[in-house]
């Protein structure tokens, strides 16, 4: 790629240093100027893949595994009985609990049984995702290094605790492009909830692209009202006119990118272009009029409600259908530190309906083998109880040492249960799987070595795994 002399008028020595580091940057990845409609020019990957495109369901504030997917029946004998040291072996908990002077052991709530002819355990509380749990991999023995939910959610989405690294699916932007000239690469949905409503934040950084070029970031639709800001033209501009006006400014921001070389100028032309073709294809993506109800009703009676997660879900299969490379669906709420059997039980109901109705919809469109759904949140909960601990009330405080995280479709070993957990589902036992390595298996299965998706920003080459990372090779097809 040619670049403009950094000396071209205008351009300060903050500018010249910038176009420098971006020249060295472009020589390395071969990132180009986008192409004049927007979107990421499509790369080849580095080997045939078994997925072309991710759904991520993000369980932000970490679900408990002893509630959902880790069964534990042996714990009824500890019902509040102290947790051995033997099992904790002095690791760290978070200020919320260590000035508790016990950690009783409570046990789930909530009764389990097996399904499918994987005979996974599966909890009374998501009785729809019981139904596919042969689409399934269930990973049962997932850690990660941060114990609060800010540093956890950042290193869930980003590989790293510190803010500042690009989101996992502007890796997947900047590694493969798009597949569609109309719509974003990387699309992010937020969905309501109805468990605890004092929930934890989530920062525009979790689908950001940090370093890389911004047009990888994620675009972030809205639960309410039209999902992109100034969707609409305003009264008294027609289409024609908002062409006229848009023509007009890309022809001062081309003057300004051929004299300062800027590639943010660039990322700034791709994104008016955009934003024009999604004036039309965003209203299209929305209607729900031509969806037929045997298909609505695969994902329960709230998905006539925008902005629920079944709602969301269904979204996220249209735009699977129209080849989006990543869609995030957040919820949030999953942070039950008390009240856990009540709270939780609404979780579940907002999500588990919109989960088995995606797969389902997925699989019978012929979309499934070539899309890779993934479930799960930053980390798992605790076996001890937080608070007072009766039989019918508990809490669990954050547990980073095991969880449980599904997948399912592109290139995944359906109907199978992965890893193990002590007795108190407090440590991996079998088959360990860091969330380095769950996201060098995300990018494998879209045919990306995760070694070598790199990017060379002040001096150091960044990957998204960092130096750490193994394919979980068990739970291939």
């Amino acid at each position: 790629m040619t670049r403009p002399r950094p000396s071209a008028p205008g351009c300060t020595r903050r500018e010249f240093l910038a176009a420098a580091g971006a020249g060295m940057a472009a020589t390395r990845t071969g990132w180009q100027v986008p192409p004049q409609d927007g979107q990421p020019a499509l790369r080849a990957p580095h080997f045939p893949p078994t997925a072309r495109r991710v759904i991520y369901l993000c369980m932000a504030e970490g679900p408990s595994q002893i509630e959902t997917f880790d069964h534990k029946p042996e714990l009824e004998k500890w019902f509040d009985k102290d947790l051995p040291d033997s099992v904790r072996q002095g690791q760290r908990i978070t200020t919320m609990t260590s000035g508790q002077t016990r950690f009783p052991v409570a046990p789930s709530l909530f009764r389990f049984a097996q399904h499918g002819q994987s005979g996974a355990w599966v909890s009374e509380l998501l009785p729809q995702t019981a139904r596919i749990v042969d689409e399934l991999a269930i990973v049962r023995s997932v850690r990660t290094d941060a114990i609060n939910h800010d540093p956890a959610i950042t290193f869930l989405l980003t590989g790293a605790e510190i803010p500042g690294r690009p989101s996992l699916g502007a890796w997947v932007s900047h590694g493969l492009g798009s597949r569609n000239r109309d719509l974003p690469a990387f699309v992010v949905l937020h969905s309501t909830w109805t468990g605890r409503k004092d929930a934890q934040a989530l920062y525009t950084r979790l689908w950001g692209a940090g370093f890389l070029p911004s047009r990888h970031q994620g675009v972030a639709f809205r639960s309410s009202g039209d999902p992109v800001l100034y969707l609409r033209n305003p009264e008294g501009i027609d289409p024609p006119l908002r062409r006229r006006m848009l023509d007009t400014l890309e022809r001062l921001n081309r003057r300004h990118l051929e004299r300062d070389g800027d590639p943010e100028t660039a990322t700034r032309i791709a994104q008016y272009e955009m934003a024009w073709r999604m004036q039309h294809s965003i209203p299209e993506l929305e209607d729900l009029s031509r969806e037929p109800e045997h298909v609505l009703k695969l994902y329960g009676p709230e998905v006539h409600t925008p902005g629920t997660f079944a709602r969301n879900c269904l979204l996220a299969r249209r735009l699977a259908e129209r080849d989006v490379r990543f869609v995030q669906v957040f919820i949030r709420g999953w942070d039950q530190h008390f009240n856990l059997p009540k709270d939780m039980a609404a979780q579940c109901r907002d999500t588990d309906h919109g989960c088995a109705g995606l797969i389902l919809d997925l699989k019978q469109r012929g979309l499934l083998d070539d899309t890779l759904v993934v479930w799960g949140g930053e980390f798992g909960r605790t076996v001890y109880c937080q608070g007072p601990l009766t039989r019918s009330n508990y809490g669990r405080d954050h547990h980073p040492y095991c969880f449980t995280m599904w997948f399912a479709g592109g290139g995944i070993r359906p109907g199978l249960v992965y890893g193990a957990t002590d007795d108190f589902s407090y440590n991996v036992v079998q088959d360990p799987v860091h969330l380095h390595d769950v996201n060098a298996t995300i990018l494998h299965c879209l045919g990306i070595d995760h070694e070598r998706l790199t990017y060379r920003y002040q001096g150091r080459d960044f990957r998204l795994t960092d130096v750490h990372g193994h394919v979980v090779r068990p739970i291939l097809a």
